[in-house]
């Protein structure tokens, strides 16, 4: 038996997340597809985090154990070709330790959220940004950005939905920056929330609007009250963008 690890792309479009779901289309379930159809064996597909509907993978972390002796370049190039169409693709493979897993041994996991700031519909970036159409004022939203840096309970951030047995974190980074049209948010931790990106970028855009202040998302951080939240962002411009393990340089 081998561990693989894999780092998997998708566009989070038409599925319903990464986990295998019974009222839908999932990543997992292709990518388990797909090494069943390889191997002839059933075999979980681990990864580093479950992204919801709609939210796109750029560089996730996933294993699988493959009893079936296979090369990891051949297990890739198997693995893409019986992936499509659908639009996921195994990025890189490797052999791993048997001890290593996708989710339990990452120790950080980096996030990107895409806001394209124009009047002018989406065409190409459709479904994978959000669309906000009023001047956004990137400094008030990157101030804001700084008071939810650092370890907190981040219970008004948080889905009623969420399984975490605490509502705690430590959010390493949080920053906004314009290029152009486009705002970029990046968020790192070695762990989030249910709906903790898309439920603070939603109050960061509220305060790029001038209808919250960045004191008012500090108000709502310290409220630890999910009814104060002020919004939660769409899923199409939040991409899974990495994750850190020990030992990698």
């Amino acid at each position: 038996m081998t561990r693989f690890a894999l780092t998997v792309e998708f566009d989070g479009r038409p599925f319903m997340g990464w986990q295998r779901q019974t009222h839908g289309p999932s990543v997992q379930a292709a990518l388990e597809a797909a090494v069943l159809a390889v191997t002839g064996d059933a075999a979980a597909v681990h990864a580093a985090g479950r992204t919801d509907a709609g939210v796109h993978g750029l560089a996730m972390r996933a294993h699988c154990d493959i009893a079936k002796p296979i090369a990891p370049f051949r297990l890739m190039e198997a693995l893409n070709a019986l992936l499509r169409p659908a639009p996921v693709a195994v990025l890189a493979c490797e052999a791993v330790a048997d001890d290593w897993h996708a989710r339990f041994s990452c120790i950080g996991r980096s996030y990107e959220y895409r806001i394209v700031n124009r009047r002018a519909p989406l065409t190409v970036e459709r479904g994978l940004a959000w669309q906000v159409p009023q001047p956004l004022d990137v400094g008030a939203m990157a101030a804001a950005a700084a008071m939810l840096v650092g370890r907190h309970d981040f219970t008004t951030f948080r889905s009623a939905h969420c399984q975490a047995d605490s509502p705690v974190r430590t959010l390493d980074v949080l920053t906004v920056e314009r290029e152009g049209d486009l705002i970029l948010i990046q968020a790192a931790a070695r762990s989030f929330l249910h709906h903790q990106v898309r439920s603070m970028v939603g109050c960061l855009a509220l305060v790029g609007m001038e209808r919250w202040t960045p004191d008012d998302v500090g108000a709502a951080l310290a409220a630890r009250d999910r009814a104060r939240l002020g919004l939660n962002a769409p899923p199409d411009g939040l991409f899974f963008v990495g994750a850190v393990y020990p030992g990698a340089a």
